[in-house]
Formats: structure tokens, sequence, C-alpha cells
């Protein structure tokens, strides 16, 4: 099951960041994400979560933050969270 959390504000491609801003819920290290947009599809592990370069466990409503990213993500991609 899919519950929409956030959505990538900004992707910086020299380090596979995505910034994503949580819009809804909690996103935690090692949580299953799937990033959907007009191009992009894949999940992904959520190996580490970042707030202005400092690492965090768990990230609220209203946060933005860095995620390592395995494929290019573009601006306004939805961001998903897995749930069993």
């Amino acid at each position: 099951m899919e519950k929409e959390i956030g959505v990538v504000t900004h992707y910086f491609t020299n380090i596979s960041v995505g910034v994503v801003e949580i819009t809804k819920g909690t996103l935690k290290t090692g949580d299953t994400i799937h990033i959907k947009g007009a191009t992009s599809d894949f999940t992904q592990k959520v190996q580490s979560l970042q707030i202005e370069h400092e690492k965090i466990e768990e990230a609220k409503k209203g946060q933005s933050i860095g995620l390592k990213v395995k494929e290019h993500v573009r601006e306004q991609d939805k961001v998903f969270k897995i749930t069993e």
C-alpha cells in the first residue's frame, strides 16, 4: 500500500540528492519510498535523511529534507511511502 507523503522540490545532479518537502505524515531512515512523476518511476529504501547537512532519523510534515536517490528525480515528482 502506498501513501503520498511529499513532493520533490529540487534535484542536485552532481550528488544525486533530491529535496523533498514532506506534506503528510513522516519519513524515517529505513522506510521504502516510491517516487513517481512524468518520467520518474522507481522505488528505493531510504538510506539517510538530512536537513541543512545534518543527519536526522525522521522527517515530519512541513520539513524539507535532502534524500540520496538512485535515479534522476524532477521537481513536482510525487513521493509515496510504501507500507505493509
